[in-house]
């Protein structure tokens, strides 16, 4: 039997190295249907930029886990505490290269003008549903899900050591070369795939998760099949049931064909 429910992180996983979806994606869509599978975008993206990547969804794990849609309707999200969000704020000013700042919350992000043009750019490719602010000081910190930093010189190195130091206590996810975000603390996208699951009424043993860095950890450590891309951070592999082919290859429509297939098979071998 196919996975029930099937979490695919975005980029490095499904999409291909030019930020596209696979080009037989639709055909996905419909083998997975024909097997009672669900496939559920699960990303450090916004929700609002997810609905508009796929807008006959109705499911989602949006913002690294802080976020969960099912049924069209949030049914979970997990704000920071304020003076959390105070601390990287005041903290930023330590990072020892350029960045930029986004606060997050499930229905918006907040972001400051007058940032560099690449940065801008960047960012466009998550956040559809932005507000331009003057500074950061002037939103409203009730409601932030997610801090998301974006520094093009390389966010682990530049910015995760700071952002340890002063929130210890919350997650702090590589997300990728040049992004880093910080959620609640236990907020994870295998977190969301959990509580997608359970008001699914589908074991976690009945799921599958694909995912290629560091902010897709947990989500392949809740899922009943963990599968890695080859291109994936090596602390991926290390925890993956099947190394999938890389994603400029489209390993995900690889493994999941296969998976279908096989499901199938067993099917027609019970019958």
């Amino acid at each position: 039997m196919a996975p029930q429910l099937i979490a695919l992180d975005m980029d490095g996983t499904l999409l291909n190295p030019e930020g596209q979806l696979p080009h037989d994606f639709a055909e996905l869509k419909a083998l997975a249907a024909e097997n009672e599978s669900v496939l559920i975008p699960a990303s450090g993206r916004q929700l609002a930029t997810l609905q508009k990547m796929f807008p006959d969804f109705d499911a989602f794990i949006a913002e690294n886990g802080a976020v969960v849609m099912r049924d069209n309707e949030i049914i979970a999200s997990f704000p920071l505490p304020p003076e959390a969000v105070r601390r990287v704020l005041a903290a930023s000013s330590e990072f020892p290269a350029e960045h930029t700042l986004v606060l997050c919350t499930p229905e918006c992000a907040f972001i400051k003008r007058d940032i560099p043009e690449h940065a801008i750019q960047e960012i466009a490719k998550y956040y559809s549903a932005v507000k331009w602010v003057e500074s950061l000081d002037e939103v409203p910190l009730d409601n932030v899900i997610k801090i998301a930093a974006y520094c093009k010189d390389g966010s682990e190195a530049n910015l995760a050591p700071t952002v340890r130091k002063v929130v210890p206590e919350h997650t702090v996810a590589i997300s990728g070369k040049v992004w880093l975000d910080v959620m609640a603390d236990g907020v994870d996208k295998g977190k969301a795939l959990t509580a997608m699951a359970k008001l699914s009424d589908v074991a976690l043993s009945e799921t599958a998760a694909f995912g290629d860095f560091l902010n897709d950890y947990e989500l392949l450590r809740a899922a009943g099949l963990a599968v890695a891309m080859e291109n994936a951070h090596p602390q991926l592999k290390e925890i993956a049931d099947i190394i999938a082919p890389p994603n400029a290859d489209n390993g995900v429509s690889t493994v999941l064909r296969k998976l279908f297939a096989e499901s199938a098979t067993s099917n027609l071998g019970t019958s």
